[in-house]
């Protein structure tokens, strides 16, 4: 009898498995990432600030999705050299965390080197563990030029001095990233859906804690005063309100959907719902986590004009990543949101006029209303949907 392979453990369709105590381990370093987003965006609070912070955000977003992949389908935390080298690249991701906010200034070579590694350790952990499972393994081969491509060029753009030519490598990057899966297809693939909507669920709820957390701190360098701690619940009252309308239902329906297909078109929705859609969803609340924390910094002083676009627009951005979602899911759209959606980015003028506290105020209103609306416009349909099996 041979000795079982100690170095690897593959799934086959039929398993499935919960997300693991090192994919949450590891997801902490993005969250330090998405704090280091919103720090370089709010350090540079201009239009080309936000478009780098978006850039960024979308490269560190797709090094996780391929990690979100890997894990999905491999047992990494079972054997050792593999949980190693996925403990080597977080301390790879960390250091891209550290460099985010200059990683089109001082720090871009750091960045593009912490960055490569990132995603060469990802190609190399995914070949040597489905090595042996021939529809994976050539799904990897198919992708890995895209995916080192990308990588490359962020790290020839560390070597570039400040300009045109740094900014269309970063731009030939993330086309060729997020292209490639489209190009390459699906074939070969295997999904757990419960895992795999669980881990993206996961990383929303770590999304909404970066908005905590920048609630939390800006609101402990001031004095607490009345009106910011008016500010900092109407804060929580926004994050709580983005909780809710993804997990009342939204995510509920959509993993119901997602297990019940299977082969390639169970991949494509897990391509197209989760690993594209959601980096919408997750730049919507870094902006809105931009917006809060402007916010608190001078509660009665109108917002900035791209501030306010962080605070209506970014929540305009979350709600219509929902809409996508639903639409991607099952072809129906979500009326109610995408009027909300609108309303909000009709309201980004006011938020330069009034003071920012105002604009919170109007900003919560909004979500309260939708919630309400939602929860009492559809309570059979949500009650059906929550308690009942089928």
């Amino acid at each position: 009898m041979s000795a079982p392979d100690e170095h690897r453990h593959e799934l086959t369709v039929e398993d499935t498995h919960a997300v693991t105590p090192l994919e949450l381990f590891f997801d902490l370093v993005f969250v330090f990432a998405l704090t280091q987003v919103t720090t370089l965006m709010a350090s540079d609070l201009t239009w080309l600030g936000m478009l780098r912070g978006f850039a960024v955000l979308a490269v560190i977003w797709w090094a996780w999705v391929g990690y979100a992949w890997l894990t999905n389908s491999i047992r990494i935390d079972d054997n050792v050299l593999p949980r190693l080298v996925m403990m080597a690249a977080m301390l790879a991701m960390l250091v891209v965390g550290l460099a985010a906010p200059s990683a089109f200034g001082e720090y871009a070579l750091l960045f593009g080197a912490a960055y490569f590694l990132v995603r060469a350790l990802h190609v190399l952990l995914y070949l040597f563990t489905t090595r042996d499972n021939p529809d994976v393994f050539g799904a990897v081969l198919r992708l890995t030029p895209g995916m080192l491509a990308g990588a490359a060029m962020i790290l020839a753009a560390g070597f570039m001095s400040p300009g045109p030519v740094r900014a269309v490598l970063w731009t030939l990057a993330i086309i060729i990233d997020f292209a490639t899966p489209l190009v390459v297809g699906t074939s070969g693939w295997k999904v757990d859906a419960e895992h795999f909507a669980e881990r993206h669920g996961l990383i929303i709820i770590i999304a909404l804690g970066e908005s905590v957390v920048a609630v939390g701190v800006s609101a402990a360098g001031e004095t607490l005063s009345a009106g910011v701690v008016t500010a900092a619940a109407l804060g929580g009252v926004v994050v709580c309100a983005m909780w809710w309308l993804y997990f009342d239902v939204v995510a509920l329906v959509a993993a119901r959907r997602f297990a019940l297909l299977s082969g390639r078109l169970q991949a494509n929705m897990a391509r197209d719902s989760y690993s594209y859609i959601h980096l919408f969803m997750v730049f919507g609340i870094v902006l809105v986590a931009l917006g809060l924390k402007k916010t608190l910094l001078d509660i009665d002083a109108p917002l900035k004009t791209v501030a306010s676009v962080a605070l209506f627009g970014g929540m305009a951005l979350y709600l219509l990543a929902h809409v996508a979602f639903r639409l991607r899911n099952i072809r129906t759209v979500n009326v109610q949101r995408l009027v909300a959606s609108v309303v909000l980015i009709a309201l980004i003028p006011v938020g330069t006029l009034l003071p920012s506290l105002a604009s919170l105020v109007i900003v919560a209103g909004v979500m309260i209303a939708l919630v309400t609306y939602e929860a009492i416009r559809f309570r059979e349909a949500r009650h059906r949907i929550r308690f009942d099996e089928h």
